[in-house]
């Protein structure tokens, strides 16, 4: 079983429309799982149907019992992050800037303050409209540990992948090189980095692949909107050379992308085109490349 991640320095790149055409190619081989939790938008492409939901805990919040509290006022000298407001005269715990670290029920003298652990999203296994397995997940607003989410969508992924004996699990990842794109890369057997031709995206690029070479995982790289700068395309695959980095593709820029996904397709089922013998040859490159 290979698992494969594909991941973008900078948003925009496409990269979620290449996956999810990946994963309509892929078909029932395949486990999918959509870690990008923070802008899990998969769903909108492959019509998975829910089937299975579960709540999502991590992490923790104070919460002062009013009936206890004395309004000492220890907890709020206390805490470093300004979480523990007077209100009409009492103390109370502000959510969002309440970063759990439990200090405050150390030094009540009332024990009136308690830690409860967060609901701060969902996750769901669900087929797809290619009738694969699909893991995905929802982080709630404004809610923190999505690292951890993403390693128990991949976990998931990665049981059902075992017990269905699927040769490959199919991850796409967040943008750029925060906490959820380490946890996708844990265990991975290869990356697709997807950019762009712009200084941004080649920037990027090579950020994120500094991210992957710390993993020591071999990469592979798909140019989207390749004909949009050739210079720039060029340095990238200059960029591609001397970190042996695999060329999977080039793709052109062409506005069927956005014309599928307003109709609530992949591109390559949407229309045959250039573009579709392309993604399709890519695929096969990079299952024979993983």
């Amino acid at each position: 079983m290979k698992e494969i991640v594909v991941i973008s320095g900078k948003g925009g790149t496409g990269k979620t429309s290449i996956t999810a055409s990946f994963a309509y190619l892929g078909g029932k081989d395949i486990v999918v799982a959509d870690c990008d939790v923070d802008a899990a938008d998969m769903h909108l492409l492959l019509e998975p149907d829910f089937a299975k939901s579960e709540d999502f805990y991590s992490g923790f919040i104070a919460k002062i019992d009013q009936d206890k509290c004395t309004q000492c006022g220890k907890c709020a000298d206390v805490c470093r992050f300004d979480a523990i407001p007077v209100v009409d005269g009492q103390h109370w715990v502000e959510s969002l800037n309440c970063e759990g670290c439990g200090y405050c029920p150390r030094v009540c003298p009332a024990d009136a303050i308690i830690m409860e652990e967060q609901n701060v999203g969902q996750w769901y296994v669900s087929t797809t409209k290619t009738g694969s397995p699909m893991v995905h997940a929802r982080l709630g607003i404004g809610a923190e540990n999505s690292g951890k989410l993403v390693a128990r969508v991949k976990k998931e992924a990665k049981n059902i992948a075992q017990q269905n004996h699927k040769n490959f699990i199919l991850v796409d990842g967040s943008p750029g090189v925060g906490c959820p794109v380490v946890s996708s890369l844990s265990g991975a057997n290869f990356v697709v980095l997807v950019t762009e031709p712009t200084v941004s995206g080649l920037h990027d690029l090579k950020r994120v692949h500094e991210l992957v070479k710390k993993f020591n995982i071999r990469a592979g790289c798909i140019i989207n909107k390749s004909d949009l700068n050739h210079r720039v395309c060029e340095e990238i695959e200059d960029f591609l050379k001397k970190e042996n980095i695999v060329l999977i593709s080039r793709l052109p820029y062409d506005e069927t992308f956005t014309k599928a996904m307003t109709e609530g397709q992949t591109i390559v089922e949407y229309k045959k085109n250039g573009i579709t013998a392309t993604l399709k040859k890519s695929w096969k490159k990079v299952k024979q490349t993983a």
